[in-house]
């Protein structure tokens, strides 16, 4: 893939802080987008020319109607960019019951439907010469599981062990799996957990930075993003 113009791409917690970066970027691109987020209002305050569409990533039934939206909008799908996600903090001892069943939904399971709901369109694609792709973001602690952040790690940890399994069969269909595993983004979602409290963090990498080596590894065709390929 050279370019993305005229690419159909669904972004999936568009206005998130890295999502909101990722879309920007794509918008620049030239790729018609189908934006999702919580509510209309927080969508249409990115400024992005995108068809728009709601939904709690918590019903099993929202992967599928993310996908229609795109279909709906544009014809085809040619790209799925899954930048939702939920953390929370705190010793594993503490861990309510609530806050597992949310991490493993959000971080692992809905991925999981998303990309079985968009499977057949993204197979189109490929059958039209597209060079089809959905990528996820399992981030670095999917490679170093960190203490007081356990529920989290092992919801991301899923995520990319989805991602190895899934993309050797996407292989033979044309599809590109693609995980993204960045180092601490200064997105502020270690002020928004579902649990706990965030500790004291390093200075993490700038949100435009990590979406513009994203979408890099998009049109270059890279299948692996591992946390070193964000050091520079």
């Amino acid at each position: 893939m050279t370019s993305l113009t005229g690419s159909s791409i669904l972004v999936v917690g568009a206005t998130g802080g890295l999502g909101r970066e990722i879309s920007q970027i794509l918008n620049a691109e030239g790729a018609l987008l189908t934006l999702h987020g919580r509510t209309p209002e927080r969508i249409t305050d990115l400024g992005i020319p995108a068809a728009r569409v709601t939904g709690d990533l918590l019903e099993p039934e929202t992967a599928a109607q993310l996908v229609a939206a795109a279909l709906n909008a544009h014809g085809r799908l040619d790209g799925v960019v899954n930048a939702a996600g939920v953390v929370a903090f705190g010793p594993m001892a503490e861990v309510s019951d609530d806050t597992i069943d949310i991490l493993m939904a959000v971080n692992a399971s809905a991925p999981i439907r998303l990309l079985r709901a968009a499977h057949p369109a993204l197979i189109e694609s490929s059958g039209n010469h597209r060079d089809p792709f959905f990528l996820t973001l399992s981030g670095v602690v999917s490679e170093s599981p960190t203490a007081n952040m356990a529920a989290y790690s092992a919801s991301k940890a899923a995520l990319a062990a989805f991602a190895k399994a899934a993309g050797r069969e996407l292989r033979r269909d044309g599809i590109r799996f693609v995980d993204a595993r960045p180092g601490h983004t200064e997105t502020g979602l270690a002020t928004r957990p579902i649990q706990g409290f965030a500790p004291r963090l390093p200075a993490g990498y700038s949100p435009a930075d990590v979406a513009r080596r994203i979408v890099d590894a998009i049109i270059s065709g890279e299948r692996d993003l591992p946390s070193t390929a964000f050091a520079s």
